[in-house]
């Protein structure tokens, strides 16, 4: 489920009563602690973390008119998404946070290669999700995205 929102804050404007706290909540502990480098704008109908052009002018492979995405979050039906790329890149990042997460949270980890899925809001763990965001800056992530995702030709 996309949202249609062009802006962060026409995105803000729909959320829904129940999860509007913890979602602002969420997105606040991305803005605070995100490392230098990325932007925050609506990508793919959510408001996403990006590296703009500007740092990496090749941008994303699907589609090199847009930014390179990095992280995601979503107001879905049922839970709130958080969705990291880096995680999805990264074993030892991926193997870090599940090892970490029954520490911060009660609630079952819940997750695709990507997606971390949220069903309660009480059980969104924003300390462990604040140490997640600083672990990989802007020049992190374009080394690992090109070394992960960008076919380089022989």
């Amino acid at each position: 489920m996309q949202s249609k929102a062009t802006t962060v804050k026409d995105y803000l404007k729909e959320l829904p009563a129940d999860k509007k706290t913890a979602f602002e909540e969420l997105r606040n502990t991305l803005n605070s602690n995100i490392p230098k480098g990325f932007e925050e704008q609506m990508c793919y109908g959510m408001i996403g973390y990006v590296v703009p052009h500007t740092l990496y002018p090749k941008g994303y492979h699907c589609d090199p008119k847009l930014p390179l995405p990095f992280v995601s979050i979503a107001s879905q039906k049922n839970f709130i998404a958080l969705y990291h790329m880096g995680i999805y890149a990264n074993p030892a990042l991926l193997k870090w946070f599940v090892d970490e997460f029954p520490k911060h949270s009660k609630g079952k980890l819940d997750m695709g290669k990507s997606c971390i899925r949220f069903k309660k809001v009480d059980d969104i763990p924003f300390k462990l999700i604040k140490e997640l965001i600083k672990k990989m800056t802007a020049k992190e992530w374009i080394e690992l995205y090109e070394s992960s995702f960008v076919k380089t030709k022989k």
